[in-house]
């Protein structure tokens, strides 16, 4: 890893090379128990106070959290982003302590992939339960990538839940309602930000990546998970 890395956290570090020449990179850093991010301690902006645009699904309240953890904890990329276009293209290297990924692509796509971890791992209510997948993070992922990981993921929860003697989702109800409460923090997460002065849109995006893909893992469930059923088609 390029950074000073702290002892013993999950470092994942993303280097976007713009066209140009332009250099970004950015640290992430996970607690190896509580897979809470690790907070840099930047002053958060004004747009960040939880009262500002507060999603319609947060449970938190100002007295005891007066700012959006998600908000605080995007805030730099997006400053940093702010005036760019979603389409500019973009050499991005992810650095993980076990392997390296590599990708020319559009801006937009890769920060909906650092936004996803950052988004999972801030310590939002509605987003912790995520906070497994950010730790086996796949940069990139497609939709179906996405569908198989998240409900892989979740039902390996269920079996732990099992274990404990308490009665496990197998039907996926509870991740359906825990991804339709995604799409809202979604729409809430787009209105906070197009509060940013901004000549970009890149910000904007991203999210709304994020959210088809949410959407699309709703649908995928309502299906019975017929789209990724053929990966089970042969052996036993």
């Amino acid at each position: 890893m390029g950074k000073c890395v702290l002892i013993d956290s999950i470092a994942i570090e993303y280097a976007f090379e713009l066209q140009g020449g332009e250099k970004f990179e950015y640290l992430l850093e996970l607690d190896p128990k509580s897979l809470g991010l690790i907070g840099k301690g930047d002053q958060p902006p004004k747009w960040a106070a939880l009262d500002v645009g507060q999603c319609s699904c947060c449970p938190l309240v100002s007295k005891s959290s007066p700012n959006c953890p998600i908000a605080v904890n995007l805030a730099t990329l997006l400053d940093y982003f702010k005036d760019v276009k979603s389409f500019v293209e973009t050499d991005i290297v992810v650095r993980t302590k076990e392997r390296t990924y590599v990708k020319k692509t559009s801006l937009q796509k890769g920060l909906f992939s650092i936004f996803g971890v950052i988004m999972a791992t801030s310590g939002c209510p509605s987003m912790d339960f995520l906070k497994p997948m950010a730790r086996f993070h796949l940069p990139f992922a497609t939709k179906e990538e996405t569908i198989v990981r998240s409900v892989s993921i979740y039902l390996l929860r269920q079996y732990f839940v099992h274990m404990q003697g308490n009665t496990p989702d197998l039907a996926l109800n509870d991740l359906d309602e825990r991804y339709k409460k995604i799409h809202l923090l979604n729409k809430g997460f787009v209105q906070r930000i197009e509060q940013i002065k901004k000549n970009g849109d890149v910000d904007r995006n991203s999210i709304v990546i994020l959210d088809c893909f949410s959407q699309t893992l709703s649908m995928s469930i309502s299906e019975n998970l017929t789209d990724i059923a053929y990966l089970f088609q042969n052996g036993e």
